[in-house]
């Protein structure tokens, strides 16, 4: 397997990289990464430089061909599964919750109360709605937000709107944050960087789905 980290994991939050790095090697999963990894391209293509990203696109699928891909970004998932051609693309929620139904994860079970932000690229563009919740739900109880799968808030990070419309971005991510915080939880998972970046804040611990599994679930390093 090849873990491709992703832009924002890579460069601006590499504490998901180690999280996730932590969790394949105590699972036992034989993989590796590419020490010149470049964007996926989805930045390009959502904000419309659609000949650079075709350009990106093919530089990457000379490396990625035949290899069995491993994503902690929800963007470079939707990108490399539905704008690339032929590649075998696993968002790391599926590969985790994987894992733990076949014991190759011991996880302990806790009382903590979590709520869990759907992204829209792994949510609504790609349908991976059960498998994070399935995961949360191994190690705490998820206590589920008002907007959720289908009809979850964007964080306002994406599409390039943090970039060009920072205050839209910042009101979007307040909106969400108004609705995790109604639930009583005081602990926000998403499974994607983009949203972890958006919707940090002083009032909630933001954690990508990977983080809260090595802070909370009581990894049995067997």
């Amino acid at each position: 397997m090849l873990y491709f980290r992703g832009c924002t994991a890579r460069e601006k939050l590499p504490n998901i990289q180690s999280a996730t790095e932590k969790l394949l090697k105590l699972a036992g999963v034989d993989y590796h990464i590419l020490d010149d990894e470049k964007c996926c391209g989805s930045v390009l293509l959502r904000t419309g430089f659609l000949k650079e990203a075709q350009e990106q696109i093919e530089k990457n699928t000379e490396i990625l061909e035949g290899e069995t891909i491993i994503t902690s970004c929800a963007g470079c998932y939707k990108t490399l599964k539905e704008d690339y051609e032929g590649l075998d693309v696993v968002h790391i929620s599926q590969l985790l919750d994987q894992l733990i139904r076949q014991g190759k994860l011991s996880l302990s079970k806790n009382d903590l109360d979590v709520t869990y932000h759907d992204s829209c690229h792994l949510g609504r563009h790609c349908d991976v709605f059960d498998e994070p919740r399935d995961v949360i739900k191994s190690v705490s109880n998820l206590v589920e937000m008002e907007n959720i799968r289908e009809n979850s808030i964007c964080c306002g990070a994406g599409g390039g709107v943090k970039s060009a419309y920072p205050e839209i971005a910042s009101e979007m991510a307040k909106l969400r944050i108004n609705q995790a915080k109604k639930t009583g939880c005081k602990t926000l998972i998403t499974p994607c960087p983009f949203c972890k970046l958006n919707l940090e804040n002083d009032d909630l611990e933001v954690l990508d789905l990977t983080e809260f599994l090595v802070k909370y679930g009581d990894l049995d390093e067997r």
